[in-house]
């Protein structure tokens, strides 16, 4: 809890530089692990995320096409159970991948955070009916900002909860995973 506490501190000094970014996005529960979703092995179910998102660059490469930022979350899932959830990870952006022509694209990587929500969700228990509050935050996603308007970003994005393989836990559940799509406002 300090790390996320700590996390959120560096966000909101960071706000006041010309580097960051406000967001929502919502998106729905799928079965699968990301690798399953990417290659179409999943079906969606009765759960929804609600999140406000917000960002801000830590570093950039002043040769390559490459950033470091830091992306917290605060959001609420409702439909088979409610309950809120928070998280933060340090994530890699790739600008203008793959080439940007005609679209310019962003790759945002963000393998390692961490996620605690309010209660343990049903869809995280494993078969002994037992599940962690905190995981492991990763999120895939894909921006893109429109040339008229740079400082929109709308994103696609892969929010997945999970023990790395019960390194967190050994209860045998995969976690939470969510297709979901947003947009951001740079600063």
């Amino acid at each position: 809890m300090a790390f996320i506490a700590l996390m959120w501190v560096t966000l909101t000094v960071r706000a006041h530089a010309p580097d960051w970014s406000v967001g929502v996005y919502g998106g729905q529960y799928h079965d699968t692990e990301p690798a399953g979703f990417l290659t179409g092995r999943s079906s969606f179910q009765n759960q929804y995320l609600l999140a406000l998102t917000a960002s801000t660059t830590v570093w950039r490469s002043p040769e390559w096409p490459v950033a470091i930022e830091v992306d917290g979350m605060i959001g609420q899932q409702w439909g088979q159970a409610s309950l809120s959830e928070i998280a933060v990870a340090p994530v890699l952006r790739v600008h203008g991948w793959p080439g940007g022509k005609p679209w310019p694209l962003d790759l945002r990587l963000a393998p390692f955070g961490l996620s605690h929500t309010s209660t343990v969700s049903p869809l995280e228990r494993g078969p002994n009916g037992q599940g962690s509050q905190t995981l492991n935050f990763l999120m895939i996603e894909v921006a893109w900002s429109p040339k008229s308007a740079p400082r929109h970003e709308w994103f696609a994005r892969l929010h997945h909860r999970c023990t790395i393989y019960d390194l967190i836990n050994n209860h045998g559940a995969n976690g939470e995973d969510f297709f979901a799509l947003g947009w951001r406002r740079r600063f």
